[in-house]
């Protein structure tokens, strides 16, 4: 049963909701519960993003700079680096990244918690976003919290809450994107899902789960599914290209079943931060219960080779004219991990890069939306998209899907193009598809 005075603030706003980390996921959280009428507060330990963003400029494709100034300037929104002012929130969102390096890698939400814990007080609610295997919220966060002498669940309310942020996309968002939720009891629950379901456009997209090991798990699920079945059409289109059958002529086909069937599509392999790495936070905490995920590490197996098969593609097709990838003039179509983002996280096609490079090629890259970016220890330039055509490139490789790429333009120039996220439909010409 939902505490009706809690209820109650909720309604009034009358809550103050702290967000700590403020990335991809927490900018947009802090910045839409304050448009909501919370007063909200974001914490970072980057004290230029604080100085910045009560200046009202953001870091974050995803968050005009609009957005943040019009907030900061209604007195609803302000960051900080003290956990002073992070003191004055109710309700405190951790939001912070989980990098995985062959185990998973908790330091920022231990840093986090242990920031959250300096300033605990009876009656607040703390709300895990950050993604993780099951059993962090009560085995790691949990009890860090408690070492205050306060008993989570009875002096304290805790749960957890998965982002679901999908970079680029401004069709979901925080207000719209149904939300899970787990609390270590049932009024840890209850107040989760009242405060969530505030900043919501409509009732009844917020589910709450038994357990925050049940909403960690849901999480993982999420990103696994997608996971597996990304490496089964990468299998697929390899399989296909060697029997000589178009990969996207039959995904089209299967696609046009109304039920028990989903379109996925192939590629370079997933980017960002949640598909390369989520799925290892599951298969990790498997082993502990001497459990082998092996649809999982088949998975990340496949889609971590597609790098070096589009490669070996692109070697493929300049062999076909008596050309070597070694030495050739090579552009990339794209750096970031999606289409229509700057974010690098993962970024499969800078692996891209990194491989012709060493096969020996001179690799250049165009993306309006990343002018610069760094790898094998260089920084390189966008290319301007104007002169590519006449540039004299002996090939190019589109690695991010984008309308703007001319990519008829090279084929009528002479210039070989491999399409591997099938930016540009059915080939023909000097250009081929993955």
């Amino acid at each position: 049963m939902l505490d009706a005075a809690f209820a109650d603030r909720v309604e009034a706003r009358d809550v103050i909701v702290g967000v700590v980390g403020l990335g991809y996921v927490g900018l947009p959280l802090v910045i839409s519960f304050a448009e909501s009428g919370f007063r909200s507060i974001g914490f970072d330990v980057d004290a230029e993003r604080a100085v910045a963003l009560n200046q009202g400029s953001s870091h974050i494709d995803d968050i005009a700079s609009e957005r943040v100034s019009a907030m900061v300037d209604a007195g609803r929104f302000e960051a900080t680096v003290s956990a002073d002012t992070l003191a004055d929130a109710d309700v405190i969102f951790i939001c912070v990244p989980t990098p995985y390096d062959h185990a998973p890698d908790l330091s920022f939400v231990r840093a986090a918690t242990s920031t959250v814990a300096s300033i605990l007080r009876p009656g607040m609610l703390i709300i895990l976003q950050s993604t993780t295997y099951p059993g962090t919220t009560t085995e790691i966060v949990q009890p860090m919290l408690e070492r205050a002498g306060l008993q989570a669940g009875v002096d304290f309310h805790l749960a957890f809450s998965p982002e679901r942020v999908d970079p680029g996309n401004t069709a979901w968002t925080v207000h719209n994107t149904p939300k899970v939720v787990g609390g270590l009891t049932p009024e840890c629950t209850a107040r989760a899902r009242s405060l969530l379901e505030a900043v919501m456009e409509g009732p009844g997209l917020v589910h709450p789960v038994g357990s925050p090991a049940a909403a960690e798990m849901a999480k993982l699920l999420e990103n696994t599914y997608r996971a597996v079945n990304i490496a089964l059409v990468n299998e697929l289109a390899m399989l296909a290209h060697e029997m000589g059958i178009n990969t996207w002529e039959v995904i089209d086909a299967a696609a046009t079943k109304p039920f028990g069937f989903q379109a996925f599509y192939p590629g370079i392999g997933p980017g960002g931060h949640c598909i390369p790495v989520d799925p290892h936070y599951l298969a990790w905490k498997a082993r502990e219960f001497d459990f082998p995920t092996k649809f999982i590490e088949v998975a990340a197996d496949v889609n971590a080779g597609m790098a070096r098969y589009v490669v070996s593609r692109v070697q493929a097709m300049l062999n076909r004219d008596g050309r070597t990838l070694d030495g050739a003039r090579v552009l990339c179509f794209g750096a970031a991990f999606k289409r229509g983002v700057s974010d690098m996280r993962n970024s499969r096609a800078i692996r891209v890069m990194e491989l012709l490079e060493d096969a020996g090629a001179k690799v250049e890259y165009t993306d309006r939306l990343v002018p610069t970016l760094t790898f094998h220890d260089r920084q390189r330039k966008s290319f301007p998209l104007g002169d590519v055509v006449t540039a004299g490139f002996d090939a190019a490789v589109v690695l991010v899907a984008d309308e703007g790429w001319p990519l008829d333009e090279l084929d009528g120039a002479g210039v070989r193009v491999f399409d591997a996220v099938n930016a540009g439909g059915e080939g023909g010409g000097h250009r081929e598809r993955l």
